[in-house]
């Protein structure tokens, strides 16, 4: 009995011990398979992260002419004339995932795709049917994506083509970003996306410029991004110019003061250039700033105000302008950190439009459209080539 006993109680601890290390062991090896998963996701996302070339030419799409392999131009109607006036229209779509009760993790929401593809395509219809009521003669969008787990892999760039009226196109690719896997209950996935510039007239050539970013771990956050400089004839009676439009999507995320000021002081020598040499130039497109005079309270840190004091001589907020008709009462964009609410979200004009001296604003709008397919709203603008 008594060596039962003995033998009992020195084989208890041992058996203990012995499970006490296999658990121990366990939590070590689940830990370090952890670790590697971390390590090796990270590794990808920093390799694969890239950024096109600067100065890339861009080749125009047409619907109805044929592209010239030598020059890259399309034809149409081969220019647009001085004292004629036009329309423009600006708007960032969001992807087609926004509609007023859209929420987006990046800005403090809940989603990180488009709810469903259906819902998808329901909005892609609306904007393309709003577009197309406003009819302008050139059309800059962004936020367009061509092939993202955020809307169902649809090619948007093609529904757009197919969908609005315009006949020749430029598409510049914003970014293309690796597999995000936040949010963990809805990753947001590997997204390529860009900015869309249409016209009915003809291009003559097309350019992407790549706007500085972080140079830091942040750069993951803002991708890549880009302005397009898509060039059209102009008819003018003093010699051979061109209308310029910028189209831009400027950082919203994971930016500081110095990349802002280097994207604005890149996009403002490029514009310069063009005014200098005689050009008609207009840029438009979001961009990520407060365009009114003066800051907004409780602003996000990508509200900052627009530095105008960066606007090269000769160039200003077109509405601005003198004796332009002027309807901005409405603010163009919502932050999208809760659904939209009229009397309690974050509001700005972040969208719009610059001009240079010699294009003369007629009529500008913020269009109020309740944000019901995007958190931007479009804004047009018409005007003349003086």
């Amino acid at each position: 009995m008594t060596k039962t006993s003995s033998h009992s109680s020195r084989k208890g601890p041992l058996i203990k011990n012995k499970t006490l290390r296999k658990t121990v062991h366990a939590i070590l090896v689940t830990l370090g398979l952890i670790l590697i998963v971390i390590i090796s996701y990270l590794l990808y996302v920093f390799t694969s992260f890239y950024r096109q070339p600067d100065n890339l030419a861009l080749t125009p799409f047409s619907k109805t002419s044929q592209v010239n392999e030598e020059t890259g131009s399309v034809s149409g109607p081969k220019s647009i004339h001085t004292n004629e006036t036009y329309s423009i229209l600006t708007y960032n779509v969001g992807f087609g995932a926004y509609t007023p009760d859209y929420s987006f993790f990046m800005d403090g929401g809940e989603s990180s795709w488009a709810e469903s593809k259906e819902a998808l395509n329901q909005t892609l219809d609306g904007l393309a049917s709003t577009i197309s009521g406003i009819d302008p003669d050139f059309i800059l969008l962004q936020e367009v994506d061509t092939d993202g787990t955020r809307s169902y892999h649809v090619d948007e760039v093609s529904f757009f083509e197919q969908n609005l009226s315009y006949e020749n196109y430029v598409f510049a690719q914003n970014y293309d970003s690796a597999f995000l896997f936040y949010p963990i209950t809805e990753p947001h996935g590997a997204n390529r996306s860009g900015i869309v510039t249409g016209t009915h007239t003809g291009i003559t050539s097309a350019l992407r410029r790549s706007l500085p970013i972080a140079s830091s771990v942040k750069k993951i956050l803002d991708y890549d991004r880009c302005y397009s400089i898509t060039r059209i004839p102009v008819d003018a009676s003093d010699g051979n110019r061109e209308l310029v439009i910028f189209n831009v999507h400027m950082s919203a995320y994971g930016t500081d003061e110095s990349v802002r000021e280097g994207q604005f002081s890149m996009l403002a020598e490029d514009m310069q250039k063009e005014y200098q040499a005689g050009n008609y130039v207009i840029c438009g497109g979001d961009f990520n700033h407060n365009l009114r005079k003066g800051g907004s309270e409780n602003a996000p840190d990508w509200a900052q105000p627009f530095p105008r004091e960066a606007l090269p001589t000769g160039m200003q907020v077109a509405f601005d302008a003198e004796n332009a008709e002027l309807h901005i009462e409405h603010d163009s964009c919502r932050n999208a950190d809760k659904a939209y609410d009229p009397a309690s979200s974050f509001t700005v004009l972040a969208d719009g439009f610059l001009v240079s001296g010699n294009v003369k604003v007629v009529r500008y709008e913020s269009k109020d459209l309740g944000y019901a397919y995007s958190d931007h709203d479009p804004v047009v603008m018409e005007f003349m080539l003086e």
